[in-house]
């Protein structure tokens, strides 16, 4: 690979340009747009991102898939003429329902945290009403120790208890056996969520982001990095020694 192949991509510094000019070199008319800043992965990676865009064209299901999500995104907003202030209109949920019915899928899958089963039924319910039909399961299906996954009793959040581990490769293999045609993740902590998006068969989707802290909303720690979340610029999470422990 050349150098220039292998230096890291960086579209998150155009957020400067964003604030600066309220657009971006992608984001504009071809006629009026702004020149394209050196870390762009159009000038990087150019070929790859052309040829993905080629294949949205034929009749596969990726391509079907991009045009459907193209349309739900369209519908999300209330119609506006020219470059007028954009209003949304849809949740989420609704989002996901759209795509759902638009691509035909019928059978959705639900992978759940047993913390978010109350939120995992209020979706259930609201997937039935809109003609679809929920198949739900549990990340702590099987209920396994986790000591039988080879950690210490330490390790555990309540160490000297039974405490069972999430099992998201079992969660997307049932699912794979219910015929799902869509997989929801409601709550799946960090790695098991990956666990079970790599053994899925059916394309999957996040409705709800673990947030133990700030009530399932990550991007608030986003937006808070002036004031209560700035610890994270300055203190690791966790430090090389403590790191070098738990790797060991």
């Amino acid at each position: 690979m050349s150098k220039e192949e292998t230096t890291p991509v960086a579209c998150a510094r155009c957020s400067a340009v964003w604030k600066h000019d309220g657009t971006t070199n992608c984001w504009s008319d071809p006629a009026a747009r702004p020149g394209r800043p050196a870390y762009c992965p159009t000038n990087r990676h150019g070929g790859i991102i052309d040829a993905a865009f080629e294949g949205y064209r034929d009749d596969s299901d990726d391509a079907r898939l991009a045009r459907v999500a193209a349309r739900v995104e369209g519908m999300c907003y209330r119609k506006t003429e020219g470059n007028g202030p954009v209003t949304p209109r849809w949740t989420r949920v609704e989002d996901t329902v759209a795509l759902a019915r638009l691509m035909g899928w019928k059978k959705i899958g639900i992978a759940t945290c047993i913390g978010l089963l109350a939120e995992a039924e209020q979706l259930s319910l609201i997937l039935t009403a809109q003609g679809l039909e929920p198949h739900s399961i549990c990340c702590k299906t099987g209920s396994f120790d986790k000591r039988e996954l080879g950690i210490e009793e330490s390790d555990k959040v309540r160490p000297g208890t039974f405490e069972p581990a999430c099992n998201p490769v079992a969660q997307a293999e049932v699912l794979n056996r219910c015929g799902t045609e869509m997989n929801i993740i409601v709550g799946l902590c960090v790695g098991h969520d990956m666990l079970f998006t790599k053994h899925s068969a059916a394309p999957v989707t996040t409705l709800v982001c673990k947030d133990r802290v700030t009530g399932h909303n990550p991007a608030a720690v986003l937006y808070g990095q002036n004031f209560y979340y700035k610890r994270l610029q300055k203190v690791p999470v966790i430090g090389d020694e403590e790191l070098e422990r738990l790797k060991g």
